[in-house]
């Protein structure tokens, strides 16, 4: 059984891509359960009312994933 969550985004950094329904993939700041923020990547429906699968990052693995990326 599900457990009930909140999410509040603080911040849209960017929209990656968009699909026909809608649905777009999103880098965001985002507080679940009123946690601290992290960053957050996963598709959301238009009005952001629903989402897929997604990670968050900490501030220090976002660093580490920029930093990887950059030596790509």
């Amino acid at each position: 059984m599900a457990k009930d969550f909140s999410y509040e985004i603080l911040e849209e950094v960017a929209v990656l891509s968009e699909n026909a329904k809608g649905w777009r993939k999103e880098l965001n700041i985002v507080s679940w359960n009123g946690r601290p923020p992290k960053f957050d990547l996963r598709d959301w429906s238009p009005e952001h009312e629903k989402m897929g699968k997604g990670i968050t990052l900490s501030n220090e693995e976002f660093e580490a994933l920029k930093q990887a990326v950059a030596a790509m």
